[in-house]
């Protein structure tokens, strides 16, 4: 059989089911016009008439065409759209590699459920992790975990898509956030790829998103995902979302997002428990080849907040403290390694918001009116996220209070800018040495 005549009768096995499967009107204008083309791997190309038309089926017929495809049992796996001409449809036979190839965020190893701690407060939201994980788009379906910031959500999923990769390594994970997901929309409407950005987050198996609360107030990014979300659920494809709060506090968000968030499963983690908190000390401790003492244990437990990253914060101080002065880890010892973050008799009057605003102001040499103006330049833009970050470690204010000392931002935006520097000051030096400079400024007033 020559290479038409083989394309020729996969495309007629393929078009006589998708004819039960689509309405005669749909398939007679959208589906009968296709050409079939090539074939790639295991995917058929079809030549759409015109862009217009490739849009439509990829926006309402794909799952059915891919149904057809599946039910023909060719051996083809998928299909592609081409349209003569089309910058958003091209002939590009790398193209699939591209998007298999390509990852906003990757997942972190080390992030297992064995490395999760469960406790009281997370035990629920930790046993319907590991039942998606275990059965993917069958046990729930969407999974939406929520709760305040650094309690272990973003933990367990890539705690799922590790489990994912080590039972069924051919199942394709996405894992990214709600940051990047609309900075890939951006650029796929700026550089007309949109096609491969659709094609992107349709084509896999488990779609996880970090902070889907990001999308509030975009509805044109939400449409966008009202589509996804609609292929992938219908393909039994798991979806797994987190957010800082339940769906029905996600405002602006449309009515329709909102009832397919609640669809499924939706757990919260609460704050840890004292006692959770000392097993988590001892976890990460024992990760890093340390032994504490109970009473550094108890003490480093006190007054820590409710996040964990603050936590590991904390111990990672004691650690240094002990390997810089070569002293074993004790009570005192912890004592000094947190004089600056731990006060046992704390005076407010000594840190100030106005002292944090001078102090960032002063060190990047900018005014008080821009700091706290809406300018979106990237160097006032990156002092007030340092600002808010300062802010919420050094001060014991609600998130609301400090956007409001901030020129009037929300919550969302706050917590936004102190979990983006937290993650920066990690992976760029300069960035922590500009946060520590400004601490000892501050302190020094």
């Amino acid at each position: 059989m020559s290479g038409n005549s083989q394309l020729n009768f996969y495309w007629k096995q393929i078009s006589e089911r998708a004819e039960n499967l689509i309405t005669r009107a749909s398939f007679s204008t959208f589906i009968e016009p296709l050409e079939p083309v090539d074939l790639v791997g295991r995917k058929i190309i079809l030549k759409a008439v015109s862009a217009l038309a490739a849009d439509v089926i990829m926006t309402h017929h794909a799952t059915k065409l891919r149904e057809a495809i599946e039910k023909c049992n060719l051996g083809l796996t998928d299909f592609r759209l081409y349209v003569e001409g089309s910058e958003e449809y091209p002939l590009d036979e790398d193209s699939d590699d591209d998007l298999d190839n390509f990852q906003s965020c990757p997942i972190l190893k080390n992030c297992t459920f064995d490395s999760f701690v469960v406790g009281p407060a997370n035990k629920f939201a930790y046993s319907a992790a590991k039942a998606v994980a275990k059965d993917p788009g069958v046990a729930f379906n969407p999974l939406f975990i929520y709760g305040e910031s650094g309690l272990g959500k973003t933990h367990l999923m890539h705690a799922i898509a590790n489990e994912i990769a080590t039972q069924n390594p051919n199942r394709k994970v996405l894992y990214t956030t709600s940051e990047n997901f609309l900075n890939e929309f951006v650029a796929s409407i700026t550089q007309k790829t949109s096609v491969k950005f659709r094609l992107r987050y349709r084509n896999v198996d488990v779609l996880m998103i970090d902070d889907i609360q990001f999308l509030k107030s975009r509805t044109q990014l939400q449409e966008e995902f009202f589509h996804i979300f609609n292929e992938l659920k219908a393909q039994n494809k798991q979806i797994v979302l987190t957010s800082d709060r339940p769906p029905k506090e996600i405002t602006p968000l449309e009515d329709r997002l909102r009832t397919r968030f609640e669809g499924g499963m939706t757990v919260d983690i609460q704050p840890p428990s004292t006692e959770t908190k000392i097993a988590i000390l001892q976890r990460k401790a024992l990760e890093k080849k340390c032994i504490l003492p109970d009473d550094v244990l108890e003490f480093l437990s006190r007054n820590s907040g409710h996040d964990v990253r603050t936590l590991e914060g904390r111990l990672n101080k004691v650690i240094f403290a002990s390997r810089l002065h070569e002293l074993p880890i004790s009570l005192e010892l912890a004592r000094t390694a947190l004089s600056e973050a731990v006060n046992e008799n704390p005076e407010p009057e000594d840190v100030t918001p106005e002292k944090i605003i001078g102090a960032v102001c002063s060190y990047f040499k900018q005014t008080k009116d821009d700091l706290l103006g809406k300018s979106k330049k990237a160097d006032i833009v990156k002092a007030r996220q340092i600002c808010a970050y300062l802010m919420c470690d050094m001060l014991s204010l609600p998130l609301d209070f400090i956007g409001k000392t901030l020129g009037g931002s929300d919550h969302t935006t706050i917590m936004y800018a102190r979990d983006k520097m937290d993650k920066m000051q990690q992976l760029n030096e300069k960035i922590a040495k500009e946060i520590d400079d400004i601490k000892n400024i501050v302190l020094k007033q």
